[in-house]
């Protein structure tokens, strides 16, 4: 692919050379701020997925149990609002994305390196905000519907002004990608060679910088409301709770593929590496995830079936929520077509790969049964929304997530962890992701409503059943971050290219050099030849 003249393996620290709190506080370097982005969005994985444990342990018994009723409810706002908003949303944008963008488009960092450090800090201003809003902790779901959330005596304003940094630091960083990827694309880079992960990652920012405002301003107003009495949201003075909503699904379902569009970008990189053949269908798969991009702005009214719509404006948002499968089917067979045929190997991001294929298929099945006007009056806010959302989140977005850790580890640390430990992580998360979600279908389907604390005797067993899976799910994510911590400090030193990929970051040391590469690279094909080229990985000749 590349003239490079960088193949080597070393034991060097790269980038990482250079200690002290100082050199990373005030650091300009993309991958230093990507894995300063990496470790706090993993603490707020692991602070949502320990209230996400207690949540389960509340619902193995239908009556009061451990925790009031209040505190549930506080339980399950916290889970949903740290889980999207500090962690999924920008987990793979910022962290990996901030690394491996310049990187794999052949810069040496991104077009605006202090915009960068300072969306960071703007990041961690927002959740430093946002964590004052404990002292009086919200209990209105991750929603935050009006007009209990205009009225509650909770801390909404703190809250909201918190996710309002967040989303501007979003903005500031999808801005800044852009430009990247527009203005530093190194020589022979041209849209046709870049790499799939960078197309999933150009369409997210479009995404953030025009979805993201809304949210911004809509907290605005929501606070607004609650400091000076302004009649927004809230019928009683005025306003219309309604467009609270319209406001708030207009930025959370494009921000789905916010989510979803950096995942799938990940699964077409790993895809074509562990089957050794080229990927089939580069062209759709690339304009796919603009057009996902577009159809993600028209498709919000789909959340608001049951609120109050007319007729007319319920049939078209259910036809648009059906077309958004098209290009998302595009991707999957592509996929799919790539592995026939092809001499797979099931390293641990293959597998996760795979994870992330089948679980977001079942996920996506299931989509039809709430994007249908009939079906979606049965199943609104039941469990089977639940289990829905979190198949195509979990089991694709961090799945997703993780095939990315597990195939840029070795690049990102220096070292290989270890791939006997990944896989028995990968059985204890397969198999308890399972139990805990695909038992909340059955227990949407027999009626169980969501967000209870309290329930019928009958769900109790089903309840039981998920709250073990959910046990098992957390033994293996706490195998897989044991094994990185770990082969962190005392794996053996990765080689440049242990995967044998084309694309530009296995063409540079590992960890990288500060500025990337020793010369900018000239790019002669795209990265996706196996076959056709050396199957060791090396430059392309052509």
């Amino acid at each position: 692919m590349t003239e490079l003249a960088e193949s080597h393996t070393t034991a060097d620290r790269g980038y990482l050379t250079e200690k002290g709190f100082r050199s990373w506080a005030y650091t300009l370097d993309h991958k230093r701020i990507g894995v300063m982005y990496l470790f706090t969005t993993l603490l707020f994985f692991f602070v949502g997925g320990m209230f996400a444990m207690l949540l389960r342990l509340k619902l193995m018994t239908p009556g009061p149990g451990l925790i009031s009723d209040h505190t549930y409810n506080v339980f399950f706002t916290l889970h949903g609002a740290l889980m999207i908003f500090l962690f999924i949303i920008p987990a793979i944008p910022s962290a990996l994305g901030n690394f491996f963008i310049p990187i794999m488009i052949g810069a040496r960092d991104v077009a605006f390196p202090r915009l960068n450090i300072i969306s960071y800090w703007i990041f961690v201003a927002g959740i430093i905000v946002t964590l004052a809003s404990l002292s009086s902790p919200m209990d209105t779901g991750w929603t935050f519907y009006t007009p209990y959330s205009a009225r509650t005596g909770a801390a909404v304003t703190t809250l909201s002004l918190g996710l309002f940094l967040v989303g501007m630091s979003s903005i500031l960083t999808g801005i800044n990608f852009i430009v990247t990827i527009h203005r530093l694309r190194a020589p022979g880079m041209t849209w046709n060679r870049l790499p799939l992960f960078i197309w999933g990652m150009y369409a997210t920012s479009i995404i953030q910088v025009l979805a993201t405002p809304v949210i911004g301003i809509t907290f605005l107003l929501l606070a607004a409301e609650r400091l000076f009495g302004i009649g927004f949201f809230d019928p009683a003075k005025g306003g219309d709770p309604l467009l609270f909503q319209h406001f708030f699904w207009f930025y959370s379902h494009p921000v789905v593929y916010v989510m979803i569009l950096p995942a799938m970008g990940i699964i077409s990189e790993v895809i074509p590496v562990f089957s050794r053949k080229p990927i089939f269908g580069y062209r759709a798969i690339a304009s796919s995830s603009l057009a996902i991009a577009f159809i993600g702005f028209l498709v919000w009214g789909h959340h608001m079936f049951v609120s109050g719509m007319s007729s007319t404006a319920s049939v078209i948002f259910s036809f648009l929520t059906f077309f958004v499968a098209v290009p998302t089917g595009i991707k999957v067979f592509n996929w799919i077509a790539t592995m026939y045929r092809g001499s797979i190997t099931f390293e641990s991001p293959m597998l996760y790969a795979l994870t992330f294929i089948f679980l977001f298929i079942a996920g996506g099945l299931t989509g039809p049964f709430l994007g249908a006007l009939g079906t979606n009056v049965q199943l609104h806010d039941t469990y089977f929304v639940v289990a829905h959302f979190h198949y195509t989140m979990m089991g694709g977005t961090v799945m997703g997530f993780f095939a990315g850790l597990h195939y840029w580890f070795p690049k990102m640390s220096g070292r290989m962890a270890s791939e006997r430990l990944a896989r028995v992580a990968w059985w204890f998360i397969f198999i308890g992701f399972n139990v805990t979600f695909f038992t909340m279908f059955i227990l949407g389907l027999k009626g169980m409503p969501r967000r209870w604390a309290e329930y019928p005797p009958q769900y109790q067993d089903l309840h039981i059943v998920s709250t073990v899976g959910s046990w098992v799910l957390a033994i293996g994510v706490f195998i897989m971050f044991w094994n990185f911590a770990y082969n962190l400090f005392r794996g053996r030193p990765a080689p440049a290219n242990p995967w044998r990929g084309l694309t530009l970051e296995w063409q540079t040391s590992s960890p990288p050099q500060t500025e990337n590469f020793a010369e900018i690279p000239v790019v002669t094909d795209w990265p996706y030849g196996y076959g056709k080229k050396d199957d060791k990985g090396s430059r392309s000749k052509e």
